[in-house]
């Protein structure tokens, strides 16, 4: 008794890919139907009929044909739909602390890149103290279309806060999830359309919104604005850790603030020191993105919805912010890295 011959025998049946396997030695024959678990009940008087014929071989002694119900293999997961598909380039502009001018920086910084020819969006993601509608001259609710928000434009940008939502004394007093929920939104529900880059001003600090928007947003990189000062370059070190935690490439350090230039004589005064941000960046290991002035026009343009690189763009403030700028562009056109994945420890 061989092999051969009982898959002959088999050929009456008409199998088919239900033959899984066919075993023989020293007359004893095992043969294996692949089946699929439901149909067990209905195929046994047929497992039977082959099991009888095999047995009546000359040679057999002993013949068994069994059931083998191979699980069906799962089909691949989808990979996860975009969170934003329209958007090529995503950064965030943070710091560990409030009060170092990071939405001055954001406003401008995204008011340069567009200058330069790119498609930009500006998110305000502090939900607590939504600053873009002021900065920007924006006081109206934004329109709807096919169940999303739509930007509203200003200064060649697409902007987005939670500040066109809600009066601007309004006390937002949220708690966690509540404010996740309104940055998931922000991000999922409004028609973004196709972007070259979307600028997030971060909320200060290192905590939940921090870690949903660097998870969510996909972000291509995080700037890291800081005053010369040393209490505020400890509070930038912790977000510099912060995004290395989260796998997100640190772009640069702006150093806001960096020097008074008194309007009447020009003498140059270090109010907050100089040239702290640029040490630090050097001693981290991350590229010094530019120092902007502390300056009057700074202010009075970002207090009358006017940023500065719009206001006066030949001016040597906006020309800081456009230096900062290409430096970013520079950066973003280098091979992009994997999504980000939380991994606290």
């Amino acid at each position: 008794m061989d092999e051969d011959r009982v898959r002959k025998a088999l050929s009456d049946f008409r199998l088919g890919k239900m033959l899984d396997g066919v075993h023989v030695k020293d007359g004893m024959v095992q043969v294996s139907l692949a089946i699929r678990r439901e149909d067990a009940e209905q195929l046994e008087p047929l497992r039977r009929e082959i099991e009888a014929k095999l047995a009546a071989l000359k040679g057999v002694t002993n013949a068994a044909v069994v059931f083998t119900a191979h699980r069906e293999a799962a089909p691949p997961p989808k990979p996860p739909e975009p969170v934003l598909p329209g958007v090529k380039s995503v950064i965030a502009v943070a710091s560990g602390k409030g009060g170092v001018g990071k939405s001055t920086v954001a406003v401008n910084l995204a008011v340069a890149l567009a200058q330069t020819g790119l498609t930009v969006g500006l998110l305000d993601a502090d939900i607590y103290g939504p600053s873009l509608p002021r900065m920007l001259g924006l006081n109206r609710k934004p329109q709807t279309a096919d169940g999303k928000m739509l930007p509203i434009h200003a200064w060649g940008i697409k902007c987005m806060s939670i500040g066109f939502l809600v009066e601007e004394e309004t006390a937002m007093v949220w708690r966690g999830p509540m404010v996740m929920g309104a940055l998931t939104q922000m991000l999922t529900q409004v028609a973004w359309g196709e972007l070259d880059v979307l600028v997030i001003d971060m909320p200060p600090g290192t905590g939940d919104a921090q870690l949903t928007l660097a998870q969510r947003a996909s972000l291509a990189g995080a700037v890291i604005v800081s005053t010369p000062q040393d209490i505020a370059l400890i509070d930038a070190r912790r977000g510099v850790k912060m995004f290395e935690q989260v796998r997100v490439p640190v772009l640069g350090v702006v150093e806001n603030m960096s020097f008074f230039a008194c309007p009447h004589c020009g003498e140059r005064t270090d109010i907050f020191g100089h040239g702290g941000a640029a040490a630090e960046a050097a001693r981290i290991g991350v590229p010094f993105l530019g120092a902007v002035p502390l300056l009057l026009a700074i202010r009075e343009t970002g207090d009358a919805g006017t940023p500065i690189t719009a206001a006066a763009p030949e001016s040597g403030a906006a020309q800081a912010f456009r230096d900062i700028a290409a430096a970013v562009t520079r950066t973003l056109s280098a091979p992009k890295i994997a999504p980000p994945r939380i991994s606290i420890e």
